[in-house]
């Protein structure tokens, strides 16, 4: 499990183009932990270079790819070199990345690979608070707590050409938990606290603060709560933030524990606020947005509705909706592989060999669209499934594939149905009116307020509470002329 961890929306990015090869529809890999030795230097190793490298293209699909903002990529990438050049593995090769995601997120994978998203950026206070998420990341490398995990795939090849439905043994529940959680497998408590100990040693080493982990821990810990605040719901409902992490305040009081026998350090804003200015709050709109339960993609021109109480999660490949009952849905785009007719499609390309009933040919959103069903089953887990092929153009298939546990579709269809049928082509006018939302640092001036700059971002429910959390600004505490504050605009 990644070791800061939240989504947003929950909101996932559809990939560039949403276009795959004849390849899943739904995908996630689970690194799975294993014991491992302590901490050597010298280089990586040879079998810690190749997990890296292979995995990591896969956690830039999952992640909606790394940004194109090279301003804040660069941020990131100079402060992780800072770090580690403290620790034992100073030569050794790193890579970090900034995913171009909403979800709250930061991992390390072996040889050095260090992922931090946007999302995350937005929640800081300060150089610092990067700095001891970047720092944590690399105690995960540097103790090889990821050094011997293997990859193994949990929901893989859904009715991909000529394989059927191939589900792993706890499918529904993994499929449950998709989200910026998706692709690495919890650590131990032990080996999450090792990592926060490695990382404020290394805040000290570099000169931060090493009470900055405390603090962004306890941001986090606000975070969640205001993500429960939107949904109307508690926060361990949904796409669970601290789902196999140690407990948040648990963790913010070692992290303080630590760091008070540790002599004071930089707590630097500048830096931090210079790099995140402008940069995109939210979903990007090469990947599409998510506004509440709708997804629209103004460059392919396409949008659709999900059923209330589904949370969406919107990936490089895909979008994923996960609802209440164990039901769930994936969103994908492939080539029409010269067939015109869907049904033909369905039927020869993307479900060859599964056994499919109630197949039928319809239109939705004036285009023309084929659906059955089918069930899936493997070492005892099955599920329920609906298939819908839409064909966009002669060149592309748009699909929807809707799961939901054995015996129930039933009750879940009528949703599926409805969300299926919601696809529609995007007027001109309404993809322009699709624009990212952004974060802008503004400096206070005398006679500003709180509620000033909450009026200025009416597109976020509650406002007020996120203004604080992303400023870090406890309730009730006033603004002072020349502070200098983050606000989120645009629609």
């Amino acid at each position: 499990m990644p070791s800061f961890t939240r989504n947003r929306n929950p909101g996932r990015t559809p990939g560039r183009s949403l276009r795959r090869s004849a390849a899943a529809a739904l995908a996630a890999l689970w690194l799975a932990a294993a014991p491992v030795a302590p901490a050597q230097a010298g280089l990586f190793d040879g079998d810690e270079q190749a997990i890296g490298a292979q995995e990591h293209p896969k956690i830039l699909s999952q992640f909606g790819g790394a940004v194109k903002d090279a301003r804040v990529q660069g941020y990131v990438d100079r402060l992780g070199r800072k770090l580690a050049a403290t620790t034992e593995r100073a030569r050794d090769p790193w890579t970090f990345t900034v995913l171009d995601s909403e979800v709250v997120n930061a991992f390390a994978l072996p040889g050095g690979y260090v992922y931090v998203t946007r999302g995350l950026l937005a929640l800081a206070k300060d150089e610092a608070e990067v700095a001891g998420v970047l720092a944590h990341e690399i105690g995960h490398v540097t103790a090889r707590h990821s050094s011997r995990r293997q990859t193994r795939q949990t929901i893989t090849d859904l009715l991909a050409a000529g394989v059927g439905l191939v589900l792993g043994d706890e499918t529904l529940g993994q499929l449950a938990g998709l989200g910026g959680t998706a692709l690495t497998a919890g650590y131990s408590r032990e080996q999450e606290l090792e990592a926060d100990q490695l990382g404020v040693t290394t805040l000290e080493r570099a000169g931060y603060d090493p009470f900055a982990m405390a603090t962004f821990l306890e941001t986090l810990r606000r975070d969640t709560q205001y993500d429960g605040l939107r949904a109307g719901k508690r926060g361990d409902d949904g796409f669970d933030f601290f789902a196999s992490h140690p407990q948040t305040e648990d963790r913010v009081r070692r992290a303080a524990d630590l760091a008070r026998a540790r002599p004071p350090g930089a707590r630097p804003r500048d830096p931090y606020l210079a790099a995140v200015d402008g940069m995109i709050y939210g979903d990007s709109p090469e990947n599409g947005f998510v506004r509440g339960r709708n997804f629209a993609h103004p460059g392919l021109g396409i949008a659709f509705s999900v059923p209330d109480g589904y949370s969406l999660l919107n990936g490089a490949d895909q979008v994923i909706a996960k609802g209440r009952d164990g039901t769930a849905l994936s969103f994908d785009g492939a080539p029409a592989s010269g067939v015109r007719d869907p049904a033909d499609y369905l039927t020869r390309v993307w479900a060859k060999g599964a056994t499919l009933r109630d197949a039928q040919t319809t239109t939705i959103g004036g285009l023309p669209a084929a659906t059955a069903v089918t069930r899936g089953e493997i070492d005892g887990s099955t599920a329920d499934i609906r298939l819908v092929a839409i064909r966009f153009d002669n060149d592309t298939i748009y699909r929807f594939t809707f799961l939901a546990p054995t015996g129930s579709l039933a009750r879940a269809d009528r949703a599926f149905q409805a969300t299926a049928n919601s696809f529609h082509r995007l007027t001109r006018q309404e993809a322009a009116q699709l624009q990212p939302r952004r974060i802008r640092v503004v400096a206070v001036q005398p006679g500003d307020s709180v509620e000033g700059f909450v009026r200025r971002m009416p597109q976020e429910p509650y406002g007020e509470e996120l203004f604080r959390i992303i400023n870090d600004l406890p309730p009730g505490t006033p603004l002072a002329p020349g502070q200098k504050v983050k606000v989120i605009e645009g629609d």
